[in-house]
């Protein structure tokens, strides 16, 4: 006798994903989850940047010049390159919950360690082995993915990312603030700005638990039990791997998201020493300045998750590319119009409108990446998300480090970077939906089904491992767009069902 299916507080299509998005809710599975996964990636975003607006007094204590410090910006996130592809991979084969969780715990104690550094080196150490937590963005985008289907999926992404990215605002509000209590309570600075460290530490572990203790894989169910059931198929690794490393759609959106999200993370490093010494601000100063840049992320990166579904119910994936082109493109003059600008207020100014449209643009870039694959969505994840620490690396690497060129300057050409690195999208191509130029192609098997059912071999198929991607496909007819075209685009294929 088969058990009755399951259900669900929010409507739900085949897959059991969720077609609504509703905020203010914490029903199991599917808003639990996002909850879940917004608290831990912004824990991670706080620990991973809590050195930065204290660099002043750091740098001081340690004896810091400009390399070092350029340096340990760089390490902080160059750790999370090959970590966003591994947990992709991990992801796919042991679910979000468990492998967002681990990461978690076991990058907590270098955080803890922050405040024993007693020289560059071991500052560049700890701010590297911290940087490595910032690849639960990609459990978190998997997560979501995993969650809410096509209508809302760039809108859970969006908000899911974006409030995690607050991380990197809020702690420039944070630790300054944190840090002043402990001074002004009799504690040398030098000593303060150590014991200040146990806070993001603690909250990054309490994180982990709780996504262990009330956290879900799968709207059915956690991945282990999933599979002991016979409900999900215990995939191959190599074949994951090789599917997501072969889709060119993939490294495009890495190279992007490189110079909108890894923009982003250069700046979290840089913006709050930059209003410090161009301006002469005091340290709590310059950190809330800093602190809206990041900030911003309340609004803007779920702004862009929102735009790219609303674009897609009349366009079609082809709506998603050209919203992520003009938008990031608009960051990137934005960009250059702040290195030029000489003012205080001016400056401010035009960082928010700058912060608005780059962190939009990831917004957007999440919500394509869910329809590059089905079958490797993790690595597919991983590599974009790696993409935006690649960014960040380079980014810093020519433009930051050291004295070869002043910060005004540095952010001017980083504007023009943005811009040209967004221009590939232009290649991004769907054969069952098209590009931006080109509209789908007339051939009988352009269809979902057929896209992402090549991901599986004949001999999987019989086995019924592809069941997964087949619903998938069905959920996905929606990215044709408002305007079908009845003759290479039949209505009478299956549209996602409710349950």
């Amino acid at each position: 006798m088969e058990s009755p299916p399951p259900e669900f507080a929010l409507p739900v299509d085949s897959e059991h994903k969720a077609t609504e998005f509703r905020l203010f809710s914490v029903a199991a599975p599917h808003m639990r989850a996002f909850h879940l996964s917004w608290v831990s990636f912004f824990a991670c975003f706080v620990s991973s940047f809590a050195a930065a607006p204290l660099v002043p007094v750091i740098r001081d204590n340690l004896n810091l010049t400009s390399t070092d410090i350029g340096n340990a910006g760089i390490a902080s996130v160059s750790g999370a390159v090959f970590a966003r592809v591994a947990m992709g991979s991990a992801c796919d084969l042991f679910g979000p919950r468990l492998a967002s969780a681990s990461l978690i715990l076991l990058t907590a104690p270098a955080v803890f360690c922050s405040s024993i550094a007693s020289s560059p080196t071991s500052f560049l150490l700890v701010r590297f082995f911290t940087g490595f937590s910032l690849a639960t963005f990609v459990s978190t985008q998997f997560w979501m993915s995993s969650m809410f289907s096509a209508p809302v999926v760039g809108t859970a992404n969006g908000v899911a990312g974006g409030w995690g990215n607050l991380g990197g605002g809020a702690t420039q509000l944070i630790m300054p603030l944190v840090f002043g209590v402990i001074r002004d309570n009799g504690v040398v600075k030098f000593t303060a700005w150590r014991i200040a460290f146990f806070i993001p530490a603690l909250f990054q572990t309490l994180s982990a638990f709780a996504v262990l203790i009330f956290g879900q894989d799968m709207p059915d169910g956690n991945y282990h039990g999933l599979k002991k059931s016979g409900e999900k198929a215990k995939d191959k690794f190599s074949w994951v791997f090789y599917y997501g490393f072969t889709n060119y759609r993939g490294w495009i959106l890495a190279l992007t998201y490189g110079y909108c999200f890894g923009v982003e993370l250069a700046v979290d490093n840089i913006i709050a020493e930059y209003f410090y010494d161009r301006f002469n601000l005091n340290l709590s100063t310059a950190g809330i300045i800093a602190a809206s840049f990041g900030l911003a992320n309340l609004f803007s990166r779920p702004g862009g998750g929102i735009l790219s579904d609303i674009v897609a119910k009349r366009f079609g994936m082809r709506g998603r590319l050209w919203t992520l082109w003009v938008v990031q493109t608009l960051g990137g003059v934005f960009c250059i119009i702040l290195g030029q600008v000489g003012s205080l207020s001016g400056s401010i100014i035009v960082m928010v409108a700058f912060s608005v449209f780059v962190q939009a643009a990831c917004g957007l870039t999440f919500g394509v990446v869910p329809f590059v694959s089905r079958r490797s969505l993790g690595v597919v994840s991983g590599m974009t998300g790696g993409g935006g620490n690649v960014g960040a690396v380079v980014t810093q690497l020519i433009f930051f480090r050291g004295s070869k060129y002043s910060k005004q300057t540095g952010i001017t050409l980083m504007g023009i970077m943005i811009i040209c690195c967004t221009l590939p999208l232009f290649l991004i191509y769907f054969p069952q939906w098209g590009g931006m130029f080109c509209g789908p192609s007339k051939k009988a098997n352009a269809t979902e089904e057929e896209y992402y059912l090549s991901e599986w071999k004949s001999n999987e198929k019989e086995k019924g491992f592809h069941q997964a991607s087949l619903k998938f496909s069905e959920n996905s007819v929606s990215e044709r767009g408002g305007k079908v075209d009845s003759v290479t685009r039949p209505s009478d294929e299956t549209s996602p069902a409710n349950v």
